[in-house]
């Protein structure tokens, strides 16, 4: 049985993405998962494909250029699809891959939990500030 130097073990680490290494390329997509914009992109997206306009009217307060920008990161990655219909105008649909919708229980689930533990948060931020 062979043993294995520290640095053949990083590396190979490195080879099962363990986002608790600092090289691991996991951190990067961990980075882009938990912006604000794709955690409400993923699951406006679930019931079916949506126009970019129907989006931005679904997620209030989210730009023209940060929805362009998630969705072009979401389709880089994946998630996302992006079809273009030919007709005056064009019409341009997005809509979750297999591996959006994988992702979808999960950004859900963050998003309800945020939502129900609101109140919580606010308080325990509350008592935080008022320490001297």
């Amino acid at each position: 049985m062979a043993t294995s130097t520290a640095a053949q073990r990083r590396e190979q680490a490195k080879r099962d993405y363990d986002a608790f290494l600092d090289q691991c390329p996991t951190r990067e997509l961990l980075s882009r998962l938990t912006d604000k914009w794709v955690a409400l992109v993923i699951p406006a997206l679930v019931d079916g494909p949506q126009r970019h306009g129907e989006l931005a009217q679904r997620i209030a307060g989210v730009s023209q250029k940060m929805l362009t920008q998630t969705l072009r990161t979401l389709e880089r990655d994946g998630l996302v699809t992006r079809t273009v219909t030919a007709s005056v105008p064009v019409r341009v649909d997005y809509e979750l891959t297999p591996l959006g919708h994988e992702l979808f229980p999960v950004m859900i689930a963050i998003k309800n939990w945020a939502e129900t533990h609101m109140d919580r948060v606010f308080e325990a931020r509350s008592r935080y500030d008022a320490r001297p």
